[in-house]
Parts: structure tokens; sequence; C-alpha cells
């Protein structure tokens, strides 16, 4: 099949961040489901873009270097998707492993948080419970814990972890100071990529959304996300067309955890593989 006749997932994590797999066996993932083309978007890093590529050359399917930043606006964590970025960029990588020392910093604030509740949990036990050894640039993320607390017996599952325990409001949530949707934008597009509003309607505040987009002006939305109704669809779509913003989707994939995929399994979510020839468009039209 011709790659421009395909589909692509366009939002999938790895162990590089808070994904169960290797970037590579993300990629083999993708070319069994019959994908064109898949995006690896970790979280803060690009550690795992080297091997996901060369997967790529290896499985014969296209793979764009990604990242998922991290911001803050509006008291609410926004994440900024980045494609086609040069994963070599010298700048951009120093500008990541700032945002990881502040994610490892929120990190232990978190286990604080949780043993002042008289929760039996300590960052050795997140490191163990990877069962390797943490490879340089990786990212640590919350769902590294929800994994320890329901091994504890705490939690009955990763949603139900954040439900008590981790998610925004809950008693072990912890908030830090991060970049700006704007900032993130700029960076992605000063390491020559494209910048895309990540999953828009977990936000619940559409009017922030419209800000942000006035603001950043980013070169697209992500419309079509696991987290998405047909009628959140059907919304950003149209706010898409209305801010002339490319229409990008995927899976928002993470792997399985305690017999679950989260958010949803790689390729169940996707866009014509047109939208990577629109984005790189984007990206030629500021060189």
């Amino acid at each position: 099949m011709n790659q421009h006749q395909g589909r692509c997932d366009l939002h999938t994590h790895s162990q590089a961040s808070d994904g169960m797999q290797s970037p590579a066996d993300n990629v083999k993932l993708a070319k069994r489901k019959g994908l064109s083309a898949v995006a690896l978007t970790d979280h803060d890093t690009v550690a795992g873009a080297a091997e996901a590529q060369r997967a790529g050359e290896a499985f014969d399917i296209t793979v764009v270097a990604g990242v998922e930043i991290s911001t803050r606006a509006g008291d609410k964590d926004i994440h900024v998707l980045g494609y086609y970025i040069n994963t070599e960029d010298e700048l951009f990588l120093q500008r990541l492993r700032g945002l990881r020392e502040a994610r490892e910093d929120r990190n232990h604030l978190i286990i604080g948080r949780l043993q002042e509740l008289g929760l039996d949990i300590s960052w050795q036990d997140v490191l163990d419970e990877l069962g390797r050894p943490l490879e340089p640039d990786e990212s640590i993320g919350r769902p590294h814990m929800a994994d320890v607390l329901v091994k504890k017996g705490y939690a009955v599952d990763m949603r139900d972890a954040f439900d008590r325990y981790l998610a925004e409001g809950r008693p072990g949530f912890v908030s830090v100071p991060r970049v700006t949707p704007k900032d993130a934008c700029e960076w992605i597009r000063a390491a020559g990529g494209a910048a895309v509003i990540a999953h828009p309607g977990l936000y619940q505040d559409d009017e922030l959304v419209r800000a942000i987009i006035a603001d950043c002006l980013p070169d697209g939305i992500e419309v079509f996300h696991l987290d998405h109704g047909p009628q959140e669809e059907r919304r950003y779509s149209e706010m898409a067309r209305e801010y002339d913003l490319i229409e990008t989707g995927g899976s928002d994939y993470h792997g399985e955890r305690q017999g679950v995929v989260f958010h949803g399994d790689l390729g169940s979510r996707t866009v014509s593989v047109d939208v990577l020839d629109q984005l790189q468009a984007a990206v030629q039209s500021r060189r």
C-alpha cells in the first residue's frame, strides 16, 4: 500500500516516558495493525526517537519523531504535541531536560504527599516497579506511581489510583511551575517542528482552548482522541476550520496496565497520512 493511501496514529507513548512498551515495540505493533505511519510522542523527552526510527526502517513503516510537552495555562495542565522536530537540536534538548527536572521535583513532592496520607510508598518503590534500569533522558510520571499504589493494594487499577490520589484536585496531586503553551509552541517551531494542541476536550474549557490558540498560533489541534466523543470531534473539527488549523489525531496509547489499555489501543484513533503532508508543509513554510 502506498503510504499516502494509509492511516497513521499520531499520539503514542513508550517506556521513554510513561508507556509500557519499547519504542521499537510500538512501531512493530503499528505495522502489525496495518498502519502506514506512527508518531512517538513521549512526555518531555525524545529519548526513544532514534530507536523508533530504526524500527521504522526495519519494518517499512513511516515513523514521525514527536514529543508531548507539559505546560500550564488557566490553572490547568495543557499538553502540546510537536512533530518533525530535530531531535538533535541542543537547545531543544536542554529545554526538555529542564522540564524533566521540574517533573522529577513534582514526583518527589507527590511521594511526600502520599506518605503524609499514611501510604507506604517511596521513590525507590517507583524505580523498582519499572523492572529495569532508568535510561538517560527517560521521563517518570504519575502512571508509574499508580502502578505502585495498585501493587500495594491502595487502588484497584490505574484509573482508581488517579481518582483516589493522583488526579488534579485529589490529595496526592501536586502542581509545580511549568512553561506556558506559547513557550512550548515556540520551542517546537525553533526546533524545526509543527506544534499541535493535544486533546482539547480533556480541559473542559473551550474558551481557554480558544485563548491558547489565539496566543500560541499552533499549527494544529488534536481533533480525534480516545477521550473525545463524536460531539467533541465535530466541535474541534469546526474549531480547526475556524482557525485554519491542521486536524490531527491519535490513540494516546500507553500500553497495558493491570489488563487495561490506556488511553486506547494503538491505531484505535487515526488520521489520513495526508495529515503528515500538511504538518510537513507547515514546517517548510517557516524555512
